[in-house]
């Protein structure tokens, strides 16, 4: 700096040249002025200091409500996302929300079409925009989050592999300070910093439930997987109607299928899910997490208010689909399908694993009652979905109300001997009641 500017600095502080403490405050004073600017022109970084405890409840990396968006020029690479269709969604999430605390683009992930839980090498990899629409994610989530291609990276400044701590000594205040320290420094000014190690599902949760939900409102379903999921529903809508116009008392003339209300449930009764939840009982000494068959089918007869005669849609696993007893033993009134007898079953042959899930969650979703169990991740995630819908229209509980999208735990028992009602708590400062189960289910 030149002598000139020394000058004019000691002036504004009423000091003159010769003082050695003025000097010192002058050029303290110029140094949090150019800090300041550097801090206001920098690519969407907002300088603050966080504690641990408000980067958990809200990251002051960047504001929510921030217009600047996130670096394009800077990226985040994770490893292939494993395991089943809603572990994989919360994976995505968390990849998306460590990608937003380090203020960078996300790299265009794989997923896994197929689902092997130890045989990583038998993965069949599935590029995110083959499931997910890429252009509508970045619309829909701009200046929240952002994806970006490989095709975007220039190559510059190389790459930064990040290893993810594991074992006991590795804790979530442990694994946040590794991201903060990343967010600056020698880390930050690599191009691409690549996170080695387990899976994104597996990492540590920082961010509260409407983070999550607000990446889950972008992930929309290509036109291909949407369709199909649409001919299903149109299946059931159509049964639907074919029965109400048999019913003397309850004939309609429909002239749209949305009119055709039915029931979704996500029947968890399979061998190994048995076995799991027997043992989650045991170590959580807890007795609301397995349900029978005939359990489920009884609490769904109970539902108080539910319209009959209407289908009732049962997504349950391949495996089931010959046991005729999934169907029989229904309250009078409630008619059970499931894919094959719906005759739709040739539709989900024809994909992958990850890409049937989908399709059965997407029709899960749009029924007009889903009731499921609340150790499911699959069912939470379509619980937190609804949930946000009807936050949208500014009905934050469903107690003692009829409201459009009601949802049910059949594994807690509710008002009538029926399943409780359930609506995910939006304020939850994690998704571990999501990512793991809880009896604890309200209204």
């Amino acid at each position: 700096m030149d002598l000139s500017s020394h000058c004019k600095i000691s002036k504004f502080v009423g000091c003159h040249l010769g003082s050695l403490t003025c000097k010192c405050v002058a050029l303290f004073a110029l140094a949090l002025f150019f800090r300041a600017i550097l801090l206001h022109s920098s690519s969407g970084y907002v300088g603050i200091e966080c504690s641990n405890m408000e980067l958990i409840h809200h990251d002051c990396f960047m504001s929510l409500n921030s217009d600047v968006g996130i670096r394009s020029d800077k990226f985040l690479e994770v490893p292939q996302i494993i395991w089943g269709l809603n572990n994989q969604k919360i994976a995505l999430a968390r990849a998306f929300l460590t990608a937003r605390m380090l203020n960078r683009t996300l790299l265009m992930p794989s997923l896994s079409a197929s689902l092997f839980y130890k045989e990583i090498d038998r993965l069949q990899p599935i590029p995110f925009d083959k499931v997910f629409q890429y252009e509508r994610f970045n619309s829909l989530c701009k200046g929240f989050v952002q994806l970006g291609r490989y095709s975007d990276l220039k190559n510059g400044t190389g790459v930064f592999n990040l290893q993810k701590g594991i074992g006991r000594k590795w804790t979530a205040e442990r694994d946040l300070e590794q991201l903060r320290q990343c967010s600056s420094g020698p880390a930050d000014e690599h191009e691409v910093i690549r996170i080695v190690g387990k899976n994104p599902f597996l990492w540590h949760d920082h961010w509260p439930v409407k983070d999550y939900a607000r990446v889950f409102e972008c992930l929309v379903l290509v036109d291909e997987i949407a369709k199909e999921a649409n001919k299903v529903v149109s299946r059931i809508r159509e049964i639907g109607r074919e029965l109400r116009s048999k019913t003397d008392s309850l004939q309609h003339d429909f002239d749209a299928e949305e009119l055709v209300p039915y029931v979704a449930v996500h029947m968890r009764i399979e061998i190994d899910w048995m076995i799991h939840c027997k043992k989650l009982e045991q170590r959580l000494n807890v007795k609301q997490i397995c349900s029978s068959k005939q359990e489920i089918m009884k609490r769904v007869g109970n539902i108080k208010g539910l319209k009959t005669p209407t289908v009732v849609y049962i997504a349950v696993a391949d495996n089931l689909l010959n046991d005729s007893s999934i169907l029989s033993g229904w309250k009078e009134g409630l008619l059970p399908f499931e894919k094959k007898k719906l005759g739709v079953d040739g539709i989900y042959k024809k994909h992958p694993y990850l890409i049937q899930s989908a399709i059965d969650y997407e029709v899960c979703l749009r029924a007009n009652v889903f009731v499921g169990n609340s150790y499911s991740t699959f069912s939470s995630l379509i619980v937190l979905e609804r949930t946000q819908k009807m936050s949208r229209m500014g009905i934050t509980s469903s107690c003692g109300i009829d409201v459009r999208w009601p949802s049910y735990a059949y594994n807690v028992l509710g008002e009538s001997n029926g399943p409780q009602k359930w609506m995910t708590n939006m304020s939850h400062s994690s998704l571990q009641a999501i990512s793991y189960g809880s009896n604890a289910v309200s209204c």
